[in-house]
């Protein structure tokens, strides 16, 4: 086949690539090796429009144990000789076209990062994001990505510990699936993603190869257009309990001390991770494809290179060694193929029957290589000027609180994603600590460490619309304060950037100010970017998504003693709200979904604020003064304060003590660094003396009932009535009652 800069723009590679190309090689590519450049220099493997600024973020710390970027996941010391492996990616473009598999095979891909660096996942989360939920394809979109992700972690017998759901008319038609992974890992027995040692057998392991997947990763580096659909081959398809095979025969297979080097096969197959291997290792390959097992006939070079097809590994054994490690697939049952060895050239060659089909520097294929760095132009959004312009005393107050709060607490953003969750087996493995002692992290038990882990994931998308610089900052923030409020010390970060076309300056302009503040978040809460992944072009018709920059963030609870519930525990104890009630409605549930105001400044908040409120949680948990902690969020001291009632179905009787703060501000307002606590009566005392000494503003709030809530002399009905409307709206809106 003729190749030209034609066939290199079908491929979505630019002419000035196309002209780079041909340069490294020193001629005109074939088509086999123009097709290796499209996936590897697409924006999901090369990050060539983004990587300029990832490198400004925080990516050192005391804790990691490997450099950021460096293995297919963090890695960071919890103490004792073991380490917590972790990271988040995205599945955007396939769950918008095949909801089903494209959720399940990101659950899938994700947990193959962890294990493929020798650590036994033990926990998953989810950040999802879609548009409107009274629309019917929306609820097409979450009833299959819900089931995707459900079927895919329960049949791989790894518990979904937590996570997020919002909806909004900007995720129509692009919804977000980001999916999390973490999983323990004794300190020496890590497994690294490189090929080395001249002559050693490189083999493919786990699933035949087919052609489902074709191309996904430069699907994932394009709009969502109405054409998409007839993208449905780069979908790929998911088998978990073959997944389930492949964990314990890679697991087994390390302790024989045969594996040099190991690499899921995820976007872009072989020739991602034949060229990744190789580049990190400063060696070649020489590959023959014909060896490769498909389960459909007379695939091409060019299909066997590119294909996505799941739960698949490419691994290094060392020479000699081989026979232990086809021991252990075979008794798993897993196909174990050698499909080529190292070499000293820094080349990879790919045989197909004795035929040369393509020769490729390995280095020139990868990102810190060959691959394109890109300056993209940025500029501020022409929308913040309406931003700017918004004035909250132009807001009336409502006539009826209650009222209000019945309609904010079914909003589906703040409602119970009980629907959702109930889908997921939390409870396998026995180390899920949350199920039925909420908190505001996840807890999740480091089997053999006698710790345990708080894991959550963060970002509000309309925060960041607002304000890219703040909105991120708030997603570390609020991840780190999550972690704290469930008794924990922050760790590390991974993060899931999600923006649209690259190419918008606008866009960009989100993109480049998230970073920087995500960057400058991270330093003063000393959690270091472990690595992660950057989602583009994630856009409708109508134009981009909200930019959602996803925190996944992992703590450390060293003492089982300290860890804290969001829950409250009896009647009669005392309540309090640390940190100051303002005069904001900005960028609230309230504002937005009530009021229907869609522009208007990122909440209020300031770091070293925010910080100082995080170290007096630590304090007051460590010195056992406090009952439950729950941070205040999404629908603001009203839910918060629902919320925290909810689980033992207990009330309270509360008062605005803030005379200069409107009412609705008051309670519905998502003012950031506020928390709400409550204590016994015995401990009151004690608290109070320490709120004074702390310098962190503070208010008297009431007191838990037994399950009436009273509101400011106003009788509200009992919280079961609160938990059931609460519970049960987005079931309502799925089933359409």
């Amino acid at each position: 086949m003729e190749v030209n800069v034609q066939t290199a723009q079908q491929l979505r590679l630019t002419a000035d690539e196309y002209e780079q190309i041909k340069q490294i090689m020193g001629r005109n590519p074939n088509f086999t090796e123009l097709c290796a450049y499209s996936v590897m220099w697409s924006e999901h493997c090369s990050y060539k429009n983004s990587i300029k600024w990832l490198k400004t973020l925080p990516r050192e710390g005391k804790k990691m144990l490997v450099k950021a970027g460096e293995e297919n996941a963090g890695l960071m010391d919890i103490g004792d000789g073991f380490g917590v492996v972790f990271k988040i990616e995205s599945h955007n473009h396939p769950s918008a076209i095949e909801p089903f598999q494209g959720a399940a095979t990101g659950v899938g891909g994700i947990h193959r990062d962890i294990f493929t660096m020798g650590a036994r996942p033990i926990a998953a989360l989810n950040s999802l994001r879609f548009g409107n939920l009274s629309e019917a394809k929306t609820q097409h979109l979450v009833a299959g990505v819900v089931h995707g992700i459900g079927h895919y972690g329960n049949c791989f017998g790894v518990p979904t510990v937590g996570g997020e759901a919002y909806f909004e008319d900007r995720y129509h038609t692009n919804p977000l699936v980001n999916a999390m992974s973490v999983g323990i890992v004794r300190n020496g027995e890590t497994i690294s993603a490189t090929a080395e040692g001249v002559g050693n057998p490189v083999f493919i392991v786990g699933s035949a190869t087919g052609k489902d997947g074709m191309g996904g990763a430069s699907f994932a580096s394009a709009d969502i257009t109405a054409d998409s659909v007839e993208e449905l081959p780069a979908v790929q398809v998911g088998d978990p309990f073959q997944e389930k095979k492949l964990l314990e025969a890679c697991l087994e297979i390390i302790t024989t001390g045969a594996v040099v080097g190991m690499q899921d096969m995820g976007a872009a197959g072989i020739i991602c991770s034949t060229s990744e291997m190789s580049a990190k290792g400063k060696v070649g390959m020489i590959i023959r494809l014909e060896n490769v097992p498909t389960r459909q006939t007379n695939m091409k070079a060019w299909e066997l290179l590119l294909s996505e097809s799941q739960e698949r590994m490419l691994v290094v054994i060392e020479k000699g060694k081989e026979q232990a490690v086809l021991d252990i697939f075979e008794k798993w049952d897993l196909p174990c193929s050698q499909i080529g060895e190292v070499t000293d050239t820094g080349k990879l060659e790919f045989f197909m029957n004795g035929q040369l089909e393509a020769e490729l520097n390995a280095d020139s294929l990868v990102l810190g290589g060959g691959a394109p760095q890109n300056d993209r132009e940025y500029r501020e959004p022409a929308y913040f000027i309406k931003i700017q312009a918004f004035d909250h005393d132009t807001i009336p107050e409502p006539e009826s609180l209650k009222q209000l709060a019945r309609e904010l607490i079914q909003v589906p953003n703040i409602a119970s994603k009980r629907w959702i969750y109930t889908q997921y087996d939390s409870m396998v493995g026995a180390a899920n600590l949350s199920t039925n002692a909420p908190s505001d992290a996840s807890v999740v038990l480091a089997k053999g460490t006698g710790k345990a882990l708080a894991i959550t994931v963060d970002c509000n998308g309309r925060y960041v619309y607002a304000d890219p610089y703040k909105g991120a900052m708030i997603a570390v923030a609020e991840a780190a304060r999550n972690i704290v409020c469930s008794g924990g010390e922050p760790l590390g970060i991974t993060n899931c950037l999600n923006f649209g076309n690259p190419f918008d300056p606008e866009v960009y302009y989100q993109f480049v100010y998230s970073i920087k503040g995500m960057g400058e978040a991270c330093l003063k809460f000393d959690t270091p970017v472990t690595g992660g992944n950057v989602s583009f072009y994630n856009q409708n018709p109508d134009g981009a998504v909200y930019p959602t920059p996803t925190i996944g963030m992992v703590g450390l609870i060293e003492d089982l003693e300290d860890r804290m519930t969001m829950d409250f525990k009896q009647g009669g104890d005392v309540l309090y709200l640390l940190g100051r009630s303002r005069n904001d409605l900005n960028s609230s549930e309230y504002l937005h979904k009530i009021v229907g105001e869609e522009f208007s400044p990122a909440p209020y908040f300031d770091l070293e604020e925010e910080f100082a409120l995080q170290q007096l949680i630590k304090k007051l948990i460590k010195a056992k003064l406090l009952q439950s902690v729950h941070d205040v969020s999404e629908g603001g001291l009203i839910t918060s304060l629902m919320e925290s009632g909810f689980n033992r179905e207990l009330g309270f009787d509360v008062q605005q003590t803030a005379q200069d703060v409107r009412n609705d501000a008051y309670w519905f307002g998502e003012s950031q660094s506020r928390v709400v606590v409550s204590c016994t009566i015995k401990n009151a005392e004690a608290l109070l003396s320490e709120l004074k000494n702390s310098g962190i503003a503070f208010e008297y709030l009431g007191i838990v009932t037994e399950g009436n809530i009273d509101m400011e002399g106003e009788y509200w009905g009992h919280i079961s009535e609160w938990k059931e409307l609460y519970d049960t709206a987005i079931a309502r809106h799925m089933t359409g009652m």
